[in-house]
């Protein structure tokens, strides 16, 4: 069911272009533009290079793969890596899987405080090693020699770049299952990497097609393949990846995820990194054009990152200083879903995003474009909306819809809650169940 706009979004008229902060109208010489090419050619050469070598080096270990060792009576013993962004991101995945009957232990190699969960235990690199190599590098350099001594029953990491790819390469060595969580969905390897928020491969300025290519390739070389919804999986297996995936999107706390009846503060709110891909500019131009309407809206933005400043001083430029709050990182995110309204992402890319999904639980409607697995769980008219042209305009007709209407506002927000509980931690605990059992147990490949 799709219901149409409300006659207010009618008085909205075209606001303002959507502009990308990270460019600056900066002109390039002839010199400094041959420089760039010359520049983006010894990229493109030297990460097809450096994957041609990595895919060597992945043959080469799972020819000697070691034998795994006896499994433990009490269940799995995992030990897994990444780059957190916020608590609430890790005990979503986390959570679930350790709480699994048959998982032992999950040990997390990481360079940020992981919070105290049962049967989860945190890796820091020494202080020693960080200072020396720096913090990623020491990070990947504890992960492999903590996977190589003590020999997990499996290895995972987060992204594919470059936890992802180190995994696939440490699992033959360590005798254990490989593991791979496409948090990022395709855009973690689509154009090469072009878009992702990698370092390295970044900084692509275009498509590559055959480091896409070859990173696809090495999605196909793990045991395993958690994707936050179907959509990716669907990209993946279009494009001939033939391996094992299994949609687990997070696991939610739905009794600390839950409506209170307070009144809120905040009519809407987005939380997510200051990160190109998310288009948080797009957000900041609907919020004025809402505003036209609606003199008195207000919104808050969850979440830092390299954009912090130019979105600061683009909330400036459109008169937005009492209206927009940047609240940056918080830790308690839920005690700030359930003091707004509505919930809205502009993201250019995403998979099943947990902030949407845990503030749906807190019974807020999201409003969203229709990329990746957003869709499967808005359901566009019922509990929220799906913008398929996502223009400022366009997002900012749909939460004049919601905020005019408070009869519909009431039906969104039960549904959105009665929808998002299919994420509670005791269903996506029972995912993991089967998983460890069935597909990263021994001889869980063809082959093995």
């Amino acid at each position: 069911m799709t219901s149409k706009p409300s006659s207010l979004t009618g008085e909205l008229v075209t606001c303002f272009p959507a502009v990308d902060p990270r460019v600056s109208p900066v002109e390039e010489s002839g010199s400094d533009s041959l420089t760039r090419r010359v520049e983006q050619w010894a990229i493109r050469v030297g990460l097809r290079a450096l994957l041609g070598l990595y895919a060597g080096a992945v043959a080469i270990a799972r020819g000697v793969r070691r034998p795994p060792r006896p499994r433990g009576a009490s269940g799995l013993d995992i030990l897994l890596t990444g780059t957190f962004h916020s608590d609430n991101w890790v005990r979503s995945h986390l959570m679930p899987l350790a709480a699994s009957s048959h998982c032992a232990r999950v040990r997390v190699v990481s360079i940020v405080p992981i919070p105290d969960m049962p049967k989860v235990e945190p890796v820091y690199p020494p202080a020693w090693l960080v200072r020396a190599i720096g913090s990623v590098p020491a990070r990947l350099v504890v992960f492999v020699s903590t996977a190589v001594r003590t020999r997990p029953d499996v290895v995972g990491g987060f992204h594919l770049l470059f936890n992802g790819l180190l995994t696939a390469l440490v699992a033959p060595l360590a005798g254990a299952k490989s593991l791979y969580f496409c948090v990022g969905g395709p855009a973690e390897m689509l154009g090469g990497g072009v878009t992702s928020e990698n370092r390295l491969f970044g900084r692509l300025t275009r498509p590559e097609k055959a480091i896409e290519r070859r990173l696809l390739a090495a999605v196909g070389t793990f045991d395993l393949v958690i994707t936050m919804g179907r959509q990716a999986i669907a990209f993946f297996r279009d494009r001939g990846v033939d391996t094992r995936f299994h949609v687990v999107s997070g696991g939610i706390d739905s009794h600390r995820f839950a409506p209170t009846g307070v009144p809120p503060a905040y009519d809407l709110i987005l939380v997510a990194r200051l990160a190109p891909i998310k288009q948080i500019d797009v957000f900041l131009h609907a919020v004025a054009c809402v505003r036209r309407v609606r003199p008195d809206v207000t919104a808050v933005i969850l979440g830092d990152g390299p954009l912090m400043e130019p979105l600061e001083q683009l909330a400036c430029q459109l008169g937005l200083q009492s209206h927009v709050t940047f609240a940056g990182r918080q830790a308690d995110v839920d005690a700030w879903l359930k003091r707004s309204r509505l919930f809205v992402l502009t993201s250019q890319s995403e998979g099943l995003a947990l902030s949407m999904m845990e503030a749906m639980v807190c019974g807020l409607p999201a409003i969203v474009p229709d990329v990746g697995d957003l869709g499967e769980l808005v359901e566009d008219g019922v509990n929220g909306y799906l913008v398929s042209t996502p223009t400022p305009e366009a997002f900012a007709a749909r939460i004049l819809d919601l905020l005019a209407d408070r009869s519909r506002l009431e039906r969104f927000s039960a549904a959105a809650r009665l929808a998002a509980l299919r994420y509670d931690v005791s269903a996506t605990t029972r995912i993991w169940d089967e998983l460890l059992t069935r597909d990263l147990g021994r001889r869980s490949r063809p082959g093995d």
